[in-house]
């Protein structure tokens, strides 16, 4: 935990972050920041799909795209698409401790048995679905695969300021990942 950066005034914001929708992010979630109005998006969130992760953010701030363990890699033209047409300019990327998409092969019981019992697929569909894919979103340690995104995503847009962020869902606080720890 050494590597988070907690946000618990706006002090704790680092100055490459002050004045972008980066620091709107953080002041709305973790610092209770009175909402304003926004007619366009601010800002691009790139986080994962599970249910225990809610943005205190208000209406129209922010593109949201959420995959398994924020990962962005089949994402490319949705993220293109809110740079290019959206406008935006900055980019968090929002992993979450406990992720499911970590240790896959330990939840492979659990896959092909849930496909088998609640979407009617015979065990041979849906032990190819897991095998065919697991390998691709497969994350690893939460931390380390934003840290390795983080880099891919700023050489592909390399105008556009990308924050590497956790969310812990102990506390449901947003905390930034030190990148050169």
């Amino acid at each position: 935990m050494d590597r988070l950066i907690p946000i618990n005034s706006k002090n704790d914001i680092p100055e490459k972050y002050r004045n972008t929708s980066i620091e709107l992010l953080l002041e709305y979630h973790n610092l209770n920041k009175p909402f304003e109005t926004y007619s366009t998006a601010q800002l691009l969130i790139g986080m994962c799909m599970d249910n225990r992760k809610h943005m205190h953010i208000p209406d129209n701030f922010s593109y949201i795209i959420r995959t398994g363990g924020a990962n962005m890699r089949y994402s490319e033209f949705k993220i293109s698409f809110a740079i290019g047409v959206g406008g935006v300019k900055n980019m968090a990327l929002i992993g979450h401790n406990h992720c499911g998409m970590v240790n896959l092969v330990s939840k492979k019981d659990q896959f092909i048995n849930g496909l088998i019992d609640n979407a009617g697929w015979t065990k041979e569909m849906a032990e190819e679905n897991f095998m065919n894919f697991a390998p691709m979103f497969e994350i690893g340690n939460e931390i380390d695969f934003v840290l390795s995104e983080v880099p891919r995503l700023r050489r592909r847009y390399p105008k556009i300021l990308i924050a590497p962020m956790i969310y812990l869902v102990e506390d449901n606080r947003l905390y930034l990942i030190r990148e050169n720890a």
